[in-house]
């Protein structure tokens, strides 16, 4: 559902940048409908990329919050070995 909603919210702002740029120009909002749908799903496609890469960058932070962890712990122990 997350990579639905980020689709449909980057189509979204790529419809309403489409208006904006029209609007600045004066033009007729409903003039060229191919444009409008090249914009959607450019951003689209953009929003997909994004999801993705929020994905993998959450694997790899979890990935390297573990390996720190081990590491800290491993220290801990090594200490307390020491130690006694």
């Amino acid at each position: 559902m997350a990579l639905l909603s980020t689709i449909l919210g980057f189509s979204a702002f790529g419809l309403a940048s489409r208006f904006g740029q029209l609007a600045i120009q004066k033009r007729n909002l409903m003039e060229n409908l191919g444009g409008h749908t090249i914009a959607i799903v450019a951003f689209g496609y953009a929003g997909y990329l994004a999801h993705h890469y929020e994905e993998r960058t959450n694997e790899l932070l979890a990935w390297k919050r573990a390996e720190i962890q081990a590491k800290a712990e491993a220290t801990r122990e090594a200490r307390a070995a020491g130690a006694t």
